[in-house]
């Protein structure tokens, strides 16, 4: 509709006005027997009636069109919030009762997203029992809020590849404090593709590479700072320790964001995705590391959906490798356990 302003009205009035005086004279002329001064008085008798006829028109389509705008300026504007007028304005007292909602219409409750309790540990607990015969550890954390569930042993095992994820993380953070840099020379490449060789392809001569530039106490003290007790002579770490490092990688307290990145984008894709990501469902993204020497097989993961993340760590012990397929199993039973109660 567009919109009336003074001009409009001014003239709207005169058309209609001129139309109006038009059409009496020539009804004068067809007369012709009236006098001029009376038929002068009776044209300007209906004028006006004609002319206050148009303003009354105009005056209802103005009111109208200020209604609308009104309502228009008490709705919801593009930032969602109510005029002044929608806020304060007087409510009706005869204004009809909201229409009640009835059970089936209300908006049902949002369910509450599975968490780990009491019914996970009992299921986690029972994997364990029923696999005795191997030494079985686990640490679960919800990223949400960060607390550490343990579960089977709890002392250190060897933590074989699973701690080369600690050895790049302390790399980094020796980059992000300026004592080195990924485009270091290092061995045949450079310090950053030694991180990715060391991590994705479990090379060991880049963690031996890796390992020397940090140093020996370098690596204690890092581990230190996050609370770890680390041995590198012995390579021993706690499933919740190993945890404790993934999620403060995760979480973004031990690296910058670009780093942070790059060292997850390593931890897929790996040239062994048989333990936890073969286990894991679809839509559940997995970073992992794994571990595998004499006796000892493991895997270090990250479980992310969505906007949920876990860290998932199982570490198993057994007589050497002629049992590695029934604990990989053990693996298996235990990533389906965890995500079935998780997502």
């Amino acid at each position: 509709m567009k919109s009336w302003g003074p001009g409009r009205h001014y003239s709207s009035s005169r058309h209609a006005r001129d139309a109006t005086s038009g059409g009496l004279w020539g009804v004068a002329r067809r007369l012709g027997g009236i006098r001029p001064q009376v038929l002068l008085v009776l044209v300007t008798v209906l004028a006006l009636i004609s002319a206050a006829t148009v303003y009354a028109t105009i005056q209802v389509r103005g009111s109208a069109d200020a209604g609308a705008s009104a309502t228009a300026s008490a709705s919801p504007g593009v930032g969602g919030e109510a005029s002044p007028l929608s806020a304060t304005g007087p409510t009706s007292t005869d204004a009809a009762p909201a229409a009640e909602v009835s059970p089936s219409a209300a908006a049902s409750p949002t369910p509450a997203k599975p968490t780990i309790g009491p019914a996970l540990d009992a299921e986690i607990n029972a994997v364990i029992q029923a696999n005795s015969a191997y030494k079985v550890g686990v640490a679960l954390v919800d990223m949400s809020d960060g607390v550490v569930h343990e579960y089977g042993t709890k002392t250190k095992f060897v933590a074989a590849s699973t701690g080369k994820i600690l050895a790049a993380e302390a790399y980094y953070h020796l980059v992000e404090t300026g004592k080195a840099s990924l485009g270091a020379k290092m061995g045949a490449s450079t310090a950053g593709q030694q991180i990715r060789q060391m991590v994705q392809q479990s090379n060991n001569d880049s963690w031996a590479l890796i390992l020397a530039a940090v140093g020996h106490k370098g690596l204690i003290n890092y581990a230190a700072s996050m609370g770890i007790p680390y041995d590198r002579t012995v390579n021993g770490l706690t499933p919740a320790e190993m945890a404790t490092t993934l999620s403060g990688l995760y979480s973004g307290r031990l690296l910058n964001a670009e780093n942070t990145a790059q060292l997850l984008s390593y931890m897929q894709n790996t040239n062994y995705e048989t333990l936890i990501p073969a286990a894991a469902p679809p839509g559940v993204d997995v970073f992992h590391k794994y571990g595998l020497l004499n006796g000892n097989l493991h895997d270090a993961s990250i479980l992310v959906q969505g906007d949920r993340a876990f860290v998932f760590v199982v570490y198993t012990q057994g007589r050497d490798m002629s049992d590695m397929a029934a604990r990989a199993d053990v693996i298996h039973q235990l990533t389906g356990t965890v995500t079935a109660g998780l997502f």
